[in-house]
């Protein structure tokens, strides 16, 4: 049976209530954004005809029970369906204090997003007839409660995840996930920097999810704009809402007997009180703010420039994450010693004749049958 289906996806949205702001001089995150935007993008779908929204995780700022309640409060008022899973600011860490949830508390608290058991930290529905959204935990702990630091998918979840998707049949089954499961950046799974990113057990997953024929995922947690491909596999990752570009996507599926085809287009938020030019404050905030992150990211692998060679290259790299963030990347990096242009170009955006490539913001995927 044939389907066509759209949806909206908000990711990392970091929800925090004026009351919970905190203020550093490095961060990177313009969480003042986090109400007014989404109320905002919120007023803008509930205009279109969606059948679902995903919130691939960093639902809240800091796991806070106030910011958990704004959130629930508020996607109950919506018109259409909403599935969330953890991320790493959800529970930041395994039990719960006066402040902030606990791990178990997220499956109970977003039983109508998803967890309608209110105790299982990984979903599976027919969320539409021959369509099931199966949710993910990529949120691991150490044995005294704290985050282990990157994304993993434990054995029994791993175990579930095989016996659902044996049961999918023939429905179009999507998955969702806080980490990253494919690599968004060149060397990202051999870059400490890039690693607490990603799910450290991922080629588990990925053979699970090839051999089931899954096509699509969704995931959020690096702030950027990107589509990656592994064979058949797919993974959209979106942008925080609270960090430039403050991205959100509208995806169109058409799934039927030619093979499925899949739009995605982006939209970004433009002004928010106090901002009448958000994309320019914000594009100067991460800017301002490039400086150490680009030292440490330069001198880490895979790139291991020298420390001197880091500090030199960095004032010249002042965009380089805002560029990232945004998606289909293009640099000059004619500025730079030679040799450090030359480490620095896989993170253009070119196809496979080297020519320019625009796939990250707006982009047709397809699937035709065989």
């Amino acid at each position: 049976m044939g389907q066509r289906f759209r949806f909206a996806i908000i990711s990392d949205p970091h929800i925090a209530r004026p009351e919970t702001i905190y203020n550093g001089p490095y961060r990177f995150h313009l969480v003042e954004v986090s109400i007014p935007g989404i109320e905002q993008i919120f007023a803008q779908l509930e205009t279109l005809d969606l059948d679902f929204l995903l919130l691939p995780g960093d639902l809240t700022q800091h796991g806070e029970w106030a910011n958990h309640e704004w959130l629930i409060e508020r996607l109950a008022k919506l018109p259409f369906p909403t599935y969330v899973v953890p991320g790493n600011h959800d529970v930041i860490a395994r039990d719960a204090s006066d402040r902030a949830i606990g791990l178990q508390d997220f499956p109970r608290l977003y039983q109508d997003h998803g967890y309608s058991d209110g105790q299982t930290l990984h979903y599976h529905h027919q969320i539409l007839p021959g369509v099931r959204l199966i949710g993910l935990n990529s949120n691991a702990f150490k044995p005294n409660g704290e985050q282990i630091g990157v994304g993993h998918i434990d054995q029994a979840q791993l175990d579930w995840l095989e016996a659902a998707l044996a049961q999918t049949g023939d429905d179009l089954v999507l998955v969702m996930l806080h980490h990253n499961v494919l690599e968004h950046l060149p060397g990202q799974s051999q870059s400490p920097m890039g690693q607490r990113y990603m799910v450290d057990n991922n080629q588990a997953l990925i053979q699970r999810l090839q051999a089931a024929g899954v096509r699509l995922m969704f995931t959020g947690h690096l702030h950027v704009q990107d589509i990656a491909r592994q064979g058949e596999l797919c993974e959209v990752l979106t942008g925080s809402i609270v960090s430039y570009p403050h991205p959100y996507r509208l995806v169109e599926v058409e799934w039927g007997e030619a093979g499925l085809r899949v739009e995605v287009r982006s939209h970004r938020l433009t002004a928010v009180d106090p901002w009448p030019d958000l994309q320019g404050m914000s594009y100067q905030w991460m800017c301002d703010r490039s400086q150490g992150f680009m030292t440490k990211f330069l001198t880490s692998p895979p790139l291991n420039l020298s420390q001197a060679e880091a500090e030199a290259a960095a004032p010249h790299l002042r965009n380089f994450w805002c560029t990232i963030a945004a998606g289909d990347p293009q640099f000059d990096f004619a500025a730079l010693p030679p040799h450090v242009g030359q480490v620095l170009a896989p993170f253009n955006a070119v196809d496979a004749d080297g020519q320019p490539q625009s796939l990250d913001n707006h982009a047709t995927l397809l699937w035709p049958s065989t």
